[in-house]
């Protein structure tokens, strides 16, 4: 295969913008790797690494890795070395990178969007329980991610999964992560166009081709054909969501260079149509971009978003076009975002006369037992399949009408709820410090605590409140698009360094998308957590007006309100 460095360096139709300095952009001429990221996949292709976990590595076990592999080809197989115990939140990237790694992993699964029977839901399940510690969290990018994973058994793993239909492929690392895709495709009543022929014509392309396993970092898709927008389509480097052509009908609209951590953006929208089976053309097309002229010189502005930011998707598409499909893509205005739920929890008909049920587990974490034990359930009630979503929660299609309520009733009992509480179906959680190396405070345990209390504070609340833990600045659990948004760091209480969040008010996506508005100098501690949101939320209710969502109070509330310096006397009924 050619070098694919330098398939796009023609640009001969197209006037491409030149940034004041060398950014590392291949198909500009900068090929000799500037930074160590870069050097090691130019020194070998991570796909390569595979081989060597089969072959050298599960046979001799954690200290004959190759440092260069464990800390960075490993991930193309969805494998990060986990945090060791015994090193707090301080020492999070002030200890040598080796000091942190613990001779365990975390294992990611894609699912991309695919329909999973029961047999692979019970592989899933079996994975965690006999090699994971009983480990399996459902993560928002539609993974299964296991914990405590030995490499001599991840050859045994990769067997198990691949005979189910899964892989653990560019699970992470600088390439095409794990796709979003509707959890609802092809039975929701009012879904626009089911994409998911076109998600696995992409992956069958292209996930573990050579050609697109250089980016210059992540490259994270999503495809919606769902009016409810269902994957976040706002925060992901391209995104397909449905929209419909007044002539040509139902197809796409693309999205591009959206993402958050520690400098977030909205994707910018290009305003087209690309009908069905154009979809993994356009990908390419997109993913070639970001491989060719990406900005590889500092990982901190190496995600496609600063690219689109910089050249403005007026050229984005114009590159695209001329120097990629060879065409003009169809303009169509870009559909009107919606406001309300994403997540599908609850029972909801079909468009055949079945149900599907979304069930929330608690900040994503299950369980290699729970997962057998929904394989179970999914058979004894005839289920066709389930689907994982991008809010950390799991969706089960094709579900009899007869069945439903012994069904919602026996997932209860397994700790799935499909009708939970308001605050369960809307509390997200990262990794957190428990076995992520980036990670400064504990994430799923506070999350579930506070979740738990807020239920007896607030048993009636009467509309959504979404919040996401993060444990460190890098926004895996999308912390800037919550109505209460916590990002994990060290803060000092009384003289003492404890844990504790900064605070995100009002971020949202969809119709109201926008970042979460940061007050200066404020943060909470993680003992006074509960006590904090427990103020705002009381404030938030004495003080909205009819009908006005959380995000649209914290807009115009006063800041005393949001510190949580003042607390309004408590009224369930909105304020005129």
């Amino acid at each position: 295969m050619s070098d694919p460095r330098f398939s796009a360096t023609k640009a001969q139709h197209t006037e491409i913008p030149r940034p004041k300095r060398g950014e590392g952009q291949w198909a500009l001429g900068y090929t000799e790797p500037l930074n160590k990221n870069e050097q090691s996949k130019k020194d070998d292709d991570p796909l390569n690494v595979r081989d060597r976990i089969l072959h050298v590595y599960s046979k001799r076990g954690f200290a004959s890795i190759d440092p260069a592999d464990l800390r960075g080809r490993f991930r193309w197989m969805g494998l990060y070395t986990q945090r060791a115990p015994g090193f707090d939140g301080g020492k999070t990237a002030t200890v040598a990178e080796e000091e942190l790694d613990d001779s365990y992993f975390m294992m990611r699964v894609r699912s991309d969007g695919r329909l999973l029977d029961a047999g692979t839901v019970r592989a899933l399940g079996e994975v965690g329980v006999e090699y994971a510690r009983d480990t399996a969290d459902v993560t928002d990018r539609e993974n299964i991610q296991y914990h405590w994973i030995r490499v001599e058994d991840v050859p045994a793993i990769w067997e198990r999964l691949e005979a189910a239909g899964l892989d653990t492929t560019e699970a992470c690392g600088d390439s095409p992560r794990p796709f979003l895709g509707s959890p609802v495709a092809g039975v929701a009543k009012d879904e626009i166009i089911d994409g998911s022929s076109a998600l696995a014509e992409i992956k069958r392309r292209y996930i573990g081709d050579p050609a697109f396993s250089n980016f210059p970092r992540k490259f994270k898709t999503a495809l919606t054909g769902h009016p409810s927008h269902d994957v976040a389509p706002e925060v992901n480097d391209v995104a397909f969501v449905g929209t419909v052509h007044p002539e040509h009908g139902p197809g796409f609209d693309v999205w591009v260079g959206g993402g958050l951590s520690t400098n977030p953006m909205l994707a910018q929208k290009l305003g087209v149509w690309i009908p069905l089976d154009q979809v993994p053309d356009v990908w390419e097309g997109v993913a070639s971009i970001f491989r060719d002229y990406g900005y590889r010189r500092l990982r901190s502005r190496a995600r496609l978003k600063f690219l689109v930011a910089d050249w403005g998707v007026e050229k984005f598409r114009e590159v695209l076009e001329k120097e990629y499909l060879g065409r003009e893509l169809v303009s169509c205005e870009s559909p009107a975002s919606p406001t309300g739920h994403r997540d599908h929890v609850g029972v909801h008909e079909q468009k055949d006369g079945n149900f599907y049920v979304g069930l929330a587990p608690s900040a994503g974490r299950v369980s290699g037992t729970t997962l057998v034990a929904l394989a179970d359930l999914m058979e004894r009630h005839g289920v066709a399949g389930a689907r994982l979503t991008p809010y950390q929660k799991i969706v089960l299609i094709g579900v009899a009408p007869d069945q439903v309520e012994p069904l919602v009733e026996a997932l209860d009992g397994i700790g799935l709820p499909a009708r939970p509480s308001g605050w369960r179906q809307n509390t997200m959680a990262c990794t957190g410090i428990e076995f992520c190396k980036l990670a400064i405070v504990e994430t799923k345990a506070r999350a579930r605590d506070l979740v738990t209390e807020l239920e007896k504070r607030f048993p009636g609340l009467d509309v959504p409140i979404t919040v996401n833990v993060n444990g460190c600045p890098n926004a895996c659990a999308r912390t800037q698009v919550a109505d209460i948004g916590l990002k994990g760091q060290l803060v000092m209480h009384e003289g003492q360094q404890v844990d504790g969040f900064q605070v995100h008010l009002g971020g949202a996506t969809g119709l109201q998308a926008n970042f979460g508005r940061k007050l200066r100098a404020h943060k909470v501690t993680s003992a006074g957590l509960d006590d904090y949101v427990t103020v705002v939320v009381t404030n938030f209710l004495a003080d909205r007006a009819d009908d006005e969502s959380f995000a649209g109070w914290v807009a115009r509330a006063d800041e005393a309100l949001l510190r949580g310096d003042k607390t309004l006397e408590p009224t369930s009924e909105p304020a005129p």
